[in-house]
């Protein structure tokens, strides 16, 4: 299992500085969330730990991002390794367009040698039981992935990462469309699974930040203006702009 380590970390889109001077460490077995306005650079930050932002044109990174003694921010690192021990689960579920098997068998087809059906039906298996779909789902593994529900789907993307056996999970808004009730499900999971991962979770919404997270990042303006514990960034910011922000008379 890995932590994060992020040392003096800056981001650029073209001239547009996202990122600033970032510092702060996200633990193992904990669930840290990061709050804070639109655009103040949450989920550039999340990216950057599995480098979904070199896809976008004109983005340049200086500092270090140390998992596992490796800083992933140099030209050698091997970004395919990366992707499956840093796992994201994105705003919308995005499943793909096949049976709900193969949605789960996809990574280990690509990541895995010497696959046969008996370890498959394990992984499938396993990977549903991890989210709490195995006895909803266990005979309707041929159905097609898209008939889900929503709930349902974002529990499969998860299924989906935990089948490669990640070792980070990264959650970008993953309840932003669902229902309370869903929601009180999918937020029952990630403490569930904190037990096995590293999580980190960009959330505009506060109340859940405070329900699920063991640690707590407030940023602004590409700044990280406060990070620690949960319990002290909501009861007693150290920034008075971390306040402002929490009290809801900013942002």
């Amino acid at each position: 299992m890995a932590d994060i380590q992020v040392k003096n970390l800056n981001l650029w889109y073209g001239d547009f500085q996202a990122l600033i001077n970032i510092k702060a460490h996200f633990s193992q077995k904990q669930i840290t969330a990061m709050i804070g306005p639109s655009g103040c650079g949450k989920s550039t930050l999340l990216r950057v730990f599995n480098r979904m932002n070199d896809l976008i044109e004109g983005v340049r990174v200086k500092g270090e991002v140390v998992i596992d003694t490796e800083n992933i921010i140099s030209d050698k690192t091997d970004l395919v390794q990366l992707r499956k021990k840093v796992g994201m689960v994105f705003q919308r579920p995005n499943p793909f367009p096949l049976s709900i098997y193969e949605n789960i068998v996809f990574g280990q087809k690509v990541h895995a040698e010497g696959l046969t059906k008996v370890k498959l039906d394990k992984v499938v298996e396993d990977s549903l039981r991890s989210v709490l779909l195995w006895d909803e789902l266990k005979d309707k593994l041929k159905k097609p992935a898209l008939t889900l529900s929503l709930e349902q789907k974002q529990r499969l993307c998860i299924a989906r990462l935990i089948a490669v056996k990640p070792e980070i999970l990264l959650m970008d808004e993953p309840c932003s469309t669902l229902d309370p009730q869903a929601t009180s499900r999918i937020e029952e999971l990630m403490r569930e699974l904190k037990n096995n991962y590293t999580i980190i979770i960009v959330t505009h919404n506060m109340q859940q930040a405070a329900r699920v997270s063991d640690e707590t990042g407030f940023m602004l303006l590409g700044e990280l203006v406060e990070f620690g514990k949960t319990q002290d960034i909501f009861t007693s910011p150290q920034d008075k702009r971390t306040e402002d922000y929490i009290t809801g008379r900013y942002g």
